[in-house]
């Protein structure tokens, strides 16, 4: 099951696992190499600039899949299987080849049941500069601003003194709940999200490729039992992002739930309408 309440400054999803109204569609595979880099494959490698899309580079991916060798500069990955096993493949196997600083482009082609992507730091006239607006337009906002170690950590002691006092959310009222602690996967999926609404400019728990909170956290290789997100736009400080959540109800009532056990913190900065930072709060009840 799932409660939604969004609006322009806060939002927040919690999701059952296994109890999804209805499938979700899955990333295809330019979709999953962003994401990848977005989140640093779930927080384990730095996070990176996405990748530009070339049309001659899913020309050379469908003659790499014909038998001719890549060019020298090019890199190639190949993938086998469905569409939405794509991100968990790809983090499991090559996602730190796939999420290197020094890429700038993507290409990729599809037959049957393989993938194969090739990605290109520097190839030929069109790709030895990237576009004028590049910095602005094509690198996550999260390549710009993540929280830091002191944020996160503040996040958390917000969230704890809230959790050990116990909390009024509406109309439910919550007893002291035990203390969550950090997780680095969960921040890099709360990143990931963060860069991606900054970047596309929107303001939803479910990605423009489908995926859900609880498909990304399952997709960052972490098992979970319960999963819940709080977003957030606007607010310019850990204080006020976790004020303004303790202030909504629903948001509050995904604080306080003593089932959840870690958490992490990702925000990131708009552009264009929107340059105000992007909060995302993911939390969760790991497997046993």
């Amino acid at each position: 099951m799932s409660l939604v309440n969004a609006g322009r400054m806060c939002g927040l999803l919690i999701v059952l696992t296994g109890l999804l109204a209805a499938p979700a569609a899955r990333p295809d595979a330019l979709s999953a190499v962003q994401m990848l880099r977005a989140g640093g494959c779930g927080g384990i490698v730095p996070i990176a600039p996405a990748l530009r899309h070339d049309a001659s580079l899913d020309r050379a991916a469908e003659q790499w899949a014909g038998g001719h060798a890549l060019d020298a500069g090019l890199q190639g990955v190949r993938a086998s299987g469905p569409d939405e096993a794509l991100v968990k493949r790809l983090r499991r196997s090559d996602c730190r080849a796939v999420a290197s600083p020094g890429l700038h482009d993507v290409g990729a082609y599809r037959r049957g049941a393989d993938t194969w992507l090739v990605l290109a730091a520097a190839y030929g006239s069109s790709w030895s500069l990237p576009p004028a607006n590049y910095s602005a337009a094509g690198a996550p906002a999260s390549a710009r601003a993540r929280p830091t170690p002191a944020m996160a950590a503040r996040a958390l002691q917000l969230v704890n003194e809230a959790r050990a006092r116990g909390a009024q959310c509406g109309a439910q009222s919550f007893g002291p709940a035990p203390p969550l602690t950090l997780s680095g996967t969960l921040a890099g999926v709360a990143l990931g999200h963060a860069a991606d609404m900054a970047v596309h400019d929107y303001f939803e728990h479910q990605d423009l490729s489908g995926q859900s909170p609880a498909d990304r956290v399952r997709a960052a290789g972490y098992h979970e039992k319960l999963v819940g997100e709080n977003i957030a736009y606007g607010p310019k400080s850990v204080e006020e992002a976790v004020r303004g959540w303790l202030a909504s109800p629903g948001h509050c009532e995904n604080i306080m739930d003593p089932r959840f056990a870690q958490m992490g913190l990702g925000l990131a900065p708009g552009r264009a309408a929107r340059r105000g930072l992007f909060w995302v709060q993911v939390l969760a009840e790991p497997r046993a």
